[in-house]
């Protein structure tokens, strides 16, 4: 399947969820509820096709050929 992440084309094989890009694209392991595995905090956000997805939401969110996901992540400065 062919989608986009973050402006970038990427070629997948097999059935996805929002959960399985957003742990790809941040080299990250989730829980099924969209926190982090190793009880991190996550500041990540993901939107598919334009609308955002809530966390809790991203493992039962099927993912389509031709779908744009755009995930953002917080990073904290001053």
């Amino acid at each position: 399947m062919s989608i986009k992440v973050n402006g970038t084309e990427q070629e997948l094989d097999g059935k996805l969820t929002v959960l399985d890009v957003v742990a790809r694209t941040t080299d990250k392991e989730f829980n099924p509820d969209g926190t982090p595995a190793d009880g991190s905090r996550p500041g990540i956000a993901a939107a598919l096709n334009g609308a955002v997805i809530p966390r809790a939401r991203w493992a039962e969110t099927d993912v389509a050929d031709g779908a744009v996901i755009d995930i953002v992540t917080a990073v904290q400065g001053g």
